[in-house]
């Protein structure tokens, strides 16, 4: 596996369904604001809405951040929108749902498990410079969690606006923060 930590982020180009449209999207629309894209293995299945749910009931949290979140998988936008329509969890969503049924975009973050022609349940945080923040990639039984996945975005922005200084282990927003320096060595 490669390193993604500051890698920038690939181009594409691709077709997604937001809200009852249908619009073309590519990584140049990406650029310069916070973005969340999180693949999941396939449209009508079953650990995927649940985690595609859990970040609709938080989109205006992510909003309120300035992200804008990019669900991906293999599937087509044409079988986004017939998932939004028949499903009363993914008909929630109002964040663009991007189809790769090419797969570019998918290899291009190197989730793509290729003997399946699907991606790997993978998180990847891109900063509005279009470098990559943060990664997570769990096991296809592994659900994720939208509320933790906020914490790491609000740690992300913190540090990026914040030089000098890091987040330590469970911190919140509010949360004392640590400057690293030679007079913490051995001390925490």
């Amino acid at each position: 596996m490669s390193r993604y930590i500051e890698s920038q982020l690939k181009p594409f180009n691709a077709k997604a369904y937001q809200n009852g449209d249908f619009f073309d999207i590519s990584d140049a629309e990406v650029k310069g604001k916070w973005a969340v894209f999180f693949f999941y293995p396939a449209d009508f299945t079953f650990v995927c809405p649940t985690e595609l749910g859990d970040l609709a009931d938080n989109y205006e949290e992510f909003k309120r951040l300035g992200i804008e979140i990019y669900s991906v998988s293999t599937d087509t936008h044409f079988t986004h929108k017939a998932w939004h329509d028949s499903s009363d969890t993914i008909g929630k969503i109002q964040y663009p749902m991007i189809g790769d049924p090419t797969g570019t975009i998918t290899r291009n973050f190197g989730v793509m498990i290729e003997e399946e022609g699907i991606a790997d349940r993978g998180t990847f945080v891109v900063d509005p410079e279009g470098r990559i923040q943060i990664v997570e990639i769990t096991a296809g039984g592994i659900g994720r969690d939208a509320s933790e996945l906020l914490r790491k975005i609000k740690a992300a922005q913190y540090i990026a606006a914040h030089p000098g200084e890091v987040c330590p282990a469970k911190w919140k927003e509010g949360e004392e923060t640590l400057a690293p320096s030679l007079d913490l060595v051995g001390k925490i």
